[in-house]
């Protein structure tokens, strides 16, 4: 039985869809992990891998910077840790409150945070390791959203506390954040307003579920961001448990977490594009809005009146296969993504639980051809990256991670064979789009637990 979660308290447990930040932001970020610069943390040979400090590392050098930086007291500094995710199938249907899976993985979002000194009590400031300049502002004044401004997620934040919260929220804090892995389609964005959210919480002394959380997180995105997406990302992020595939139902909000294939019998290969593009400048909230418009002709062309707002889980799969062909091209091909898309969840989650590997894999590929030809996203680097990962030896599956439109691929792959499956991969993608491939990048990730605090 699917279930929810107990309660997760303050002290529980990047930069993705950061609302634009400047383009050479993101170049100096990507470009350090595909060419080994100087001074970066990213630990790389002769191998097409880039291996990163352990989250320990990293939280203590994050800690020592925030002091360093804010001159507060170290036994005051906590971090938390918001893992990056992967959606192995479920792609592009929770904001249309389908089934989806997910698996947080053992590289974060770390950020370190100490309660605001008594002088400035509600006073918030903010530095980041991957973007530039300092975000402060005071919790009775929270500033609206600033286009191409890092600092949007923690002032989102505050105000989806706020109201929640009210006068309850009365502490500020300092806080310096740092992600590690390239941006785009591991849900930095959604991982980093859940670490703002959990530190704020914390100096606060305030205690909210997951469930709860993940709602905030939402009102992040959906009302201060303007991003329509669904529950997907924040739940994997606060739910997930190391070793087990989250199945989350976006309609009840309910999910458990299924054990079958073992770790060390696949490898979780995340490589990313060097692509990059904010989510609220492509054709992310077009598409929501063509799923929505196909639910309300299904719904109208089954008789039934289409409230507004109607997705397509409320469509059942038999007004779909009957009416479906009447659809607009366009819609129809949406639709489409839908319903196989569910039936994909289905199968994987028993292929997850049977420890069957290739038969997961190749669902896997599957969803992601269908998010190519029928909700038509990725843009052609991403694309070319996906067809190299299926055409590897050794990988079982592949698809886009994330929106599709620019980021990560991920690809499952049997044991040992990551390296050799980057070496390939990373060879071909550099003749196809040379420009692209100089933010070309190849991490093996492991699964792990949801946000908490080290």
């Amino acid at each position: 039985m699917f279930r929810r979660p107990a309660r997760c308290g303050a002290g529980h447990g990047f930069h993705g869809r950061m609302s634009c930040p400047p383009r050479g932001v993101y170049n100096r970020v990507d470009r350090r992990f595909a060419r080994g610069k100087a001074g970066s943390s990213v630990r790389r040979n002769a191998s097409p891998l880039f291996r990163l400090p352990s989250l320990d590392e990293r939280a203590d050098a994050l800690k020592s910077a925030l002091v360093r930086a804010f001159h507060v007291t170290p036994a005051d500094v906590r971090v938390v840790v918001s893992p990056y995710r992967i959606c192995p199938l479920g792609a592009h249907v929770d904001h249309q409150l389908g089934m989806v899976t997910g698996l947080a993985l053992n590289q974060a979002v770390l950020l370190a945070f100490a309660p605001s000194p008594e002088s400035r009590g509600k006073e918030v400031a903010a530095l980041s390791k991957n973007y530039p300049g300092k975000v402060r502002f005071e919790l009775d004044s929270i500033p609206s959203f600033r286009p191409g401004d890092w600092g949007n997620y923690l002032r989102g934040a505050a105000l989806a506390l706020r109201q929640q919260f009210d006068g309850r929220l009365s502490r500020g804090m300092v806080a310096m954040a740092d992600g590690d892995l390239p941006i785009g389609g591991l849900s930095s964005s959604a991982a980093v307003g859940v670490a703002y959210l959990l530190a704020l919480e914390a100096v606060n002394g305030l205690s909210a579920t997951v469930a709860e959380n993940i709602h905030f997180d939402r009102a992040i995105e959906n009302g201060y961001i303007g991003l329509r997406n669904g529950i997907l990302d924040q739940s994997v992020i606060l739910a997930s448990r190391r070793g087990r595939l989250l199945l989350l139902d976006c309609q009840s909000e309910n999910w458990r977490d299924v054990s079958g294939l073992k770790e060390g019998s696949y490898q979780i290969l995340v490589v990313h594009s060097g692509v990059e593009q904010a989510l609220v400048s492509t054709g992310y909230n077009q598409r929501v809005a063509e799923c929505r418009e196909a639910a309300k002709q299904l719904l109208n062309a089954s008789g039934r009146r289409a409230a507004d707002g109607a997705v397509l889980r409320q469509v059942g799969e038999d007004v779909f296969a009957k009416h479906g062909a009447a659809l607009p091209p366009t819609l129809r091909k949406r639709a489409t993504h839908f319903f196989t898309e569910q039936a994909r969840v289905r199968d994987g989650a028993a292929a997850w639980m049977a420890g069957e590997l290739g038969r997961l894999g190749r669902l896997v590929t599957e969803s992601g051809e269908s998010s190519v030809k029928n909700y038509e996203c990725g843009s052609p680097p991403l694309i070319t990256l996906y067809e190299l990962l299926v055409g590897a030896p050794g990988v079982m599956g592949a698809r886009f991670s994330g929106a599709g439109f620019r980021g990560n691929c991920i690809a499952l792959v049997e044991p040992g064979r990551a390296e050799a499956v980057a070496t390939v991969v990373g060879d071909g993608y550099a003749r196809r789009h040379p420009a692209e491939a100089r933010g070309f990048a190849a991490c093996v990730c492991e699964t792990d637990d949801g946000a908490r605090t080290l």
